[in-house]
């Protein structure tokens, strides 16, 4: 029987269970002032105003991975992170006879730590504006869709170039509440990461996709990188020269632990949630969207799995892409099955009859309604066009086609005029992507994925192909040669293209350039088409914000904007949950539950070296006072979606305490409709870290170099 389900442990989860909440709201740092009642009444000790400030401890030690989270854990730069969020940099240090990803990788020195890759990056937001004004002025109601975005991304554009005089930052003007407000975030981007510490995926990765957004879990998903600069202190290019980071502030480990009820703190960087989104939108998404995207990710993932069976080098290749796809796969028929167990979009329906009835009762102009909801129409035929596109493009090597040739367009404008993603600014991570992309890669394998996307496009609804694509689209038998004859196969044909004039591109010979050529008029019809959309909800969506913000101030409730990937702060408590009657999950695992999962073959496949340290019960200073054992991961309710992977979880007085890595399958609704009985993230337990980091690894050099508050005994 797993520990999590003994008698002290069952009675204090039904305990937590009774009286628990969920904590729902990821919200700015700034809006943390608004909350400080709930902040003190969920037992959080760190002032607000403390938690507010970006320039202060312990925000300023809160890392973007850029898709994942981390945090500083030593002034030597250190960072930990999840090992899945680190799994690329491992992915591409291995090989089938130096594998990594199988092996664990520790370095004992820093001059034993490996690169993460050409493209890897670390964000330390500094500084937070509201430009919302700077963004809106010069817009007139008579301009189109595509004029009006066309002068946002101007807008964004020159406030980025102003804050980015400044060579050691990157700036980045997202919009929150869905276009109501902008705000312009600097962050310092450190361009030299390189990995430290990732333990084998018998560890990191435990219980596999077969445990993946369930519970109980017993997964060790942790992972250390290290931050490099120029030895003047400031972000440099990956060199042999460089030193490490001086972070300014670090979190301090507590292995002092918790209990069923303590409350958490849980900073990072979450991707997307839907939240404020309509209940037709939800049905799209139910109805067509998803169900399309969980069908070409297993098709996606069986051409792969079925095209490198034979051979051990493209499997490793391709382990990190295969991973992304079966976790967002995972995710998206949770969704699915979300949907299914609870009608969201009826939900939905009520609070939006609630909303209109409340716009009625106060007299106020709902012309915008109507509006919006045309333009959420348009919005959603045009993603099933885009959808297609998406299937017939399923190639790593024509995408690298598109990007050099868009570049080559691009470059014939001012820098201020180019696309976003096209100027001189990105051109290093540009170069970057060239530079890694046969780590990840095999030409044989992309052949596959281009093949049969092609062949699944081909069987797709009228809806989903984009006008005039179908006649410039390969043949499947045309394929093979075109790999034959290709020179992007090498890294240095890649780069080189990244300086050719248009004409080049229009007058080669090779294959994947004159396909990307071909294909540019209908890519960018379909960009246009987007531009115009979006800019039309850029008009609409504020003005159903606001009064959407009107009305939850009306019944005294705060509101936080959707995940953007932007640093927010929740809270919450170490709760249970039951997800159907007569179960009750939670709130913590133990290695215990490992040896009992243990079965000699992934995805149980546990270290012996872990087997053993637990059949000696070589628990030390991690064992628990209360299970008897260490804690291998536990549940908050925590509001967390994509992107918080990595994230710090700290206890009261702002120490870290575990990683958010994970959530519970009934919970992966929440990124829709949060419903508080349910929703729960997983995150590993810091002591269990700590003591795989000791016992098993013998990261010994690692543990010295944080700083670690043990308990008292």
């Amino acid at each position: 029987m797993n520990k999590f389900l003994t008698i002290p442990v069952l009675l204090a989860g039904m305990t937590g269970a009774a009286v628990s909440h969920a904590d729902e709201g990821q919200w700015q740092p700034h809006q943390l002032l608004q909350l400080k009642a709930e902040l003190k009444k969920t037992g959080i000790s760190i002032p607000a105003e403390k938690l507010a400030d970006l320039r202060k401890h312990p925000m300023s030690a809160i890392v973007s991975l850029g898709g994942c989270s981390a945090s500083f854990v030593s002034p030597q730069g250190l960072v930990v992170t999840n090992h899945h969020c680190a799994y690329g940099a491992v992915q591409r240090n291995s090989s089938a006879t130096q594998n990594y990803i199988a092996d664990g990788f520790l370095a004992k020195t820093m001059a034993d730590e490996l690169p993460a890759g050409a493209d890897s990056r670390m964000y330390i937001t500094d500084k937070l504006e509201n430009v919302t004004d700077r963004i809106n002025a010069g817009i007139t109601k008579g301009m189109s869709g595509k004029q009006r975005h066309q002068h946002i991304e101007k807008k964004i554009k020159e406030l980025i170039a102003e804050c980015e005089q400044d060579k050691a930052y990157r700036c980045s003007v997202p919009s929150f509440h869905r276009g109501l407000e902008y705000y312009r975030i600097r962050q310092m981007m450190i361009r030299d990461v390189r990995l430290v510490y990732a333990p084998s995926d018998k560890i990191g990765n435990y219980g596999g996709e077969t445990d993946n957004f369930e519970f109980p879990r017993h997964t060790g998903d942790f992972a250390f990188l290290r931050a490099y600069v120029g030895k003047d202190g400031k972000p440099a290019d990956p060199s042999a020269d460089n030193v490490p980071y001086q972070s300014k502030d670090f979190l301090v480990v507590s292995a002092q632990g918790l209990k069923n009820g303590d409350p958490i703190l849980l900073a990072g960087y979450p991707g997307r949630t839907s939240r404020y989104k309509l209940p037709e939108e939800i049905r799209f998404a139910r109805d067509i969207s998803y169900p399309a995207l969980v069908a070409e990710a297993n098709a996606d993932i069986a051409t792969i799995r079925s095209a490198s069976e034979s051979n051990p080098e493209w499997q490793v290749r391709y382990a990190s892409v295969v991973k992304g796809i079966q976790n967002r796969l995972k995710k998206t028929q949770g969704l699915l099955d979300g949907f299914m167990r609870k009608d969201i979009a009826a939900i939905k329906d009520t609070q939006d009859a609630e909303f209109r009835s409340w716009i009625a009762q106060n007299k106020r102009d709902d012309a915008f309604i109507k509006e919006l909801e045309n333009v959420i129409a348009a919005d959603m035929r045009l993603s099933e066009r885009e959808f297609g596109w998406s299937v017939a493009t399923n190639s790593d090597l024509l995408r690298t086609a598109r990007t050099l040739y868009r570049l080559a367009l691009e470059n014939e404008k001012p820098d201020a005029e180019r696309k976003a993603g096209y100027q001189q600014r990105d051109r290093s991570t540009i170069a970057g992507r060239m530079s890694r992309l046969q780590q990840s890669f095999a030409p044989e394998i992309d052949l596959a994925r281009f093949s049969a996307g092609l062949n699944r496009y081909a069987a797709l609804g009228a809806a989903s192909h984009p006008a005039g694509l179908d006649n410039l689209l390969p043949k499947v038998s045309e394929l093979p040669v075109m790999y034959t004859q290709t020179g992007l196969l090498r890294a240095d044909e890649r780069l080189a293209w990244m300086t050719r004039p248009v004409a080049e591109f229009r007058n080669s010979d090779d294959p994947f350039i004159r396909l990307a050529v071909r294909l540019h008029e209908t890519g960018m019809a379909l960009e246009n088409e987007r531009e115009e959309n979006d800019g039309n909800q850029s008009r609409i969506i504020p003005q159903y914000m606001q009064a959407v913000i009107d009305w939850k101030k009306s019944l005294g409730k705060p509101v936080y904007p959707d995940a953007n990937s932007t640093l927010r702060v929740t809270y919450g408590t170490v709760a249970p949950y039951s997800p159907r009657d007569g179960v009750i999950k939670g709130p913590f695992t133990t290695v215990e539950g490992i040896v009992e999962k243990h079965t000699g073959k992934a995805p149980f496949n546990a270290p012996q070296a872990l087997l053993q340290a637990v059949r000696e019960k070589r628990y030390g200073e991690f064992r628990d006072p209360v299970l008897g054992t260490v804690p291998v991961d536990f549940l908050s309710s925590a509001d967390t979606t994509g992107g918080n992977s990595g994230s710090a979880v700290m206890n009261k007085n702002g120490e870290l305490i575990g990683l958010n890595f994970d959530s519970t399958y009934e919970s992966i609704t929440k990124d829709w409709y949060f419903d508080p009985a349910i929703t729960r993230a997983i995150h590993v337990d810091i002591r269990y870290m700590l003591w795989v980091m000791k016992e098993v690894d013998h990261a010994d050099n690692l543990l010295k170099e944080m700083t670690i508050r043990f308990p008292k005994r």
